[in-house]
């Protein structure tokens, strides 16, 4: 190969090109595959030799090193995309990175909510005034129901909704297109939040765009806004408001989707995951919380 050749560089052009991946996430990229090279002193173009047992060594040096279970989890993606991407171009033959397992170890799980938790949560929104307590069970019955991030739940516009939709098409992190579900619930809350929207458009801003209207600068409420309102209600619920978030109601979608039987594919596809080992953690959660509820209910598991 020409000694110019360089199958890291080519990678990223691709994930930027192919994959429309923001910055932050190729020079992240950029940066795990450069560690893999130099912790296991190869150039570039030696990262295509290298074999499972190489790799093995890498990930027990990352474990020596004490990063977070998120840092390693993000290396060992870089890691198998990259591997995945030279296969597919026939830059080599067997992937190497293809028994690369999710980190076991100090794995941190995300918080979650149970299901009558949930309800509770949306039961305590009417602890507000009318209006506010239907736009926030609109906010928490569609972020529940659809995965979505607060960021796409916010930035959603008007028009998405009017015609009341079963889906919705969101574009998620780097513009990458999908479909996202609304339950009859969530519908029947988007419904009565448009006969009192109005109340949240500033005025002389009739033809604001966006869903969830607001008078700050965005013209929409802001992530932080809902994060408190989240925070009030859980308090109204009886709940420590340090279990709930915008994002802890994607992880309860996605861990009651599990729990409920969906496979792990259908799920990342939800989520909008570019790789299932991000998703897998959420069988982690499942897993955990249905031998609870063995432990807790099975007369063989109960202490006598």
């Amino acid at each position: 190969m020409s000694s110019r050749f360089d199958p890291v560089k080519q990678f990223l052009q691709m994930m930027a090109v192919e994959r429309n991946a923001a910055r932050p996430t190729l020079e992240a990229y950029g940066r795990d595959l450069a560690d893999l090279a130099g912790s296991l002193n190869v150039t570039h173009t030696g990262l295509l030799e290298l074999s499972e047992n190489d790799l093995a060594r890498y990930f027990t040096i990352l474990s020596e090193r004490g990063l977070s279970a998120a840092t390693t989890q993000r290396k060992r993606s870089a890691v198998r995309q990259f591997y995945r991407f030279c296969v597919a171009e026939n830059l080599m033959g067997a992937d190497p990175s293809r028994k690369i397992a999710a980190a076991k170890k100090g794995l941190s799980l995300p918080k979650i909510l149970s299901r009558p938790e949930v309800d509770s949560l949306i039961a305590a929104c009417a602890e507000k005034n009318p209006h506010q307590a239907v736009r926030l069970e609109c906010l928490i019955e569609m972020a529940y129901a659809s995965g979505m991030r607060i960021s796409e739940l916010v930035g959603l516009r008007l028009d998405a909704v009017q015609r009341d939709p079963a889906y919705l098409i969101i574009k998620g992190k780097g513009g990458v297109e999908r479909l996202v579900p609304l339950n009859p619930s969530a519908r029947a809350a988007i419904k009565e939040y448009l006969e009192i929207r109005s109340a949240f458009v500033p005025v002389g801003d009739k033809n604001n765009p966006f869903l969830f209207a607001s008078r700050g600068v965005d013209g929409h409420l802001t992530r932080r806004r809902v994060g408190q309102l989240l925070d009030e209600a859980a308090l109204n619920a009886g709940i420590d408001p340090a279990r709930v978030s915008p994002h802890v109601l994607r992880h309860a979608f996605a861990t009651h989707l599990l729990e409920g039987g969906a496979d792990l594919r259908t799920v990342q596809t939800l989520l909008g995951h570019a790789d299932i080992s991000t998703t897998q953690i959420y069988t982690h959660v499942a897993g955990e919380r249905l031998r609870e509820v063995v432990e807790s209910h099975h007369p063989l598991a109960r202490k006598h």
